[in-house]
């Protein structure tokens, strides 16, 4: 029985998207794509979602690549313009899990302790959890097993009862690892499909 729904915010609920910013600063759309895939790579960007402050992960890649000096400062310096909108059609059902009173509602989000503070002023949904764990702010992130243990623990949730929804695969694997029934988003058609066949809305 699912008493419990956790939710993955970034590509969830969250548009977030660093062509967005970086649309603006590259004429040449290769280069853009080269700079996002080899310099400020997902996996330097994890590093601060796990707890590296801002300040020390920007001076790395500025020592590393000095000629990329400006743009490398302006993924945190300009990261806002990351931030796009709501994704409605999750939002939505997220509204319609709350309102129905049946579940506690979490969010486990790989985000740096030091941007998130901004998505939370933009999006008033995100005051509706009953709690969010942010890996930054713990220092630890998915696919951690500790960090799935820790939402657990912390709000006295059993793996058996609670349903985890998530765009990463790897993040999805990791969960059911740890006992707990995940949902891999692609759309919010296809999740309100999952959710529907499982009973849950």
């Amino acid at each position: 029985m699912i008493n419990t729904i956790i939710f993955d915010l970034g590509a969830v609920l969250i548009d977030w998207n660093p062509n967005y910013l970086y649309q603006k600063l590259f004429a040449d759309e290769q280069e853009r794509i080269n700079f996002l895939a080899n310099i400020t790579t997902p996996d330097w960007n994890e590093e601060q979602d796990a707890g590296r402050s801002l300040q020390e992960g920007t001076e790395l890649l500025v020592a590393q690549y000095p000629q990329h000096e400006a743009n490398i400062r302006a993924f945190y310096g300009r990261w806002d313009e990351m931030l796009g909108n709501a994704i409605d059609g999750t939002v939505e059902i997220f509204k319609q899990l709350k309102d129905s009173g049946r579940y506690k509602i979490y969010a486990l989000t790989n985000w740096s302790a030091e941007t998130f503070p901004v998505a939370f002023a933009r999006y008033d949904f995100l005051s509706w959890f009953d709690g969010i764990v942010v890996s930054g702010t713990e220092k630890m992130r998915k696919p951690a097993p500790e960090f799935y243990r820790l939402l657990l623990n912390r709000y006295q949730v059993k793996a058996a009862e609670a349903l985890f929804i998530d765009d990463n695969l790897r993040n999805i694997l990791a969960a059911e690892k740890q006992g707990i029934a995940s949902v891999h988003f692609i759309s919010p058609h296809q999740l309100k499909d999952a959710l529907l066949s499982r009973g849950i809305i």
